[in-house]
């Protein structure tokens, strides 16, 4: 179970999130929508504990992951060190997360030497090697074709199956949040307040 009970978040004299209350228990995937620049990648930092700069009390036990809009790839490292390092699985436990995510081989090619697609992969299968109980993505099929979202989605959405961890997900997608999420809420407003749908 991840809560947040949020009073405000400012970036310098401009508050950002306003009031808001959130509850999601493992199993749940709490999809959020809303416009772009209302403050969704921000409340999702605060959620994974990337920003602590913030009026209000987050209570998060347990592991975390996050898969960002960009694959966020160390450049220098492999596939496999891509997945196992941050993670902190084997180097065999990452393997098997590669296979897992369809990417076979890979695992000496380096970020450089894949397709977008692939390090999307990459991104899913690190995020889920660190056995999350609480696992965020923000935006996590942007900028790819139509043909390979569906196939990222329908793996996704085994992979919570399988894991089960407690899930938040902001898209502009909506055919991507009626896909994986289980609920639904919106973020609007200056500053901006969740709402569930």
């Amino acid at each position: 179970m991840i809560t947040l009970d949020l009073t405000a978040k400012r970036f310098g004299v401009e508050t950002i999130l306003g009031a808001i209350r959130l509850r999601v228990a493992r199993g749940e995937v709490l999809g959020i929508e809303g416009p772009s620049g209302v403050g969704k990648s921000t409340l999702l930092r605060i959620l994974a504990g990337l920003d602590r700069h913030f009026d209000g009390q987050l209570d998060a036990t347990g592991r975390r992951a996050i898969v960002f809009q960009s694959p966020t790839l160390m450049p220098w490292r492999t596939v496999l060190e891509n997945v196992a390092i941050p993670s902190g699985c084997t180097p065999e436990a990452a393997r098997g997360w590669l296979a897992r995510v369809g990417l076979v081989g890979l695992d000496d090619h380096f970020p450089g030497q894949i397709s977008l697609g692939q390090a999307r992969r990459v991104g899913l299968a690190r995020a889920f090697a660190a056995h999350p109980d609480l696992l965020i993505l923000d935006e996590p099929f942007v900028s790819l074709d139509a043909e390979r979202v569906e196939d990222l989605m329908d793996l996704t959405a085994e992979l919570i199956a399988e894991t089960r961890p407690a899930v938040v997900m902001a898209s502009h997608a909506a055919a991507e949040l009626a896909r994986l999420a289980t609920r639904r809420a919106r973020l609007t407003g200056r500053p901006a307040v969740l709402s569930e749908v």
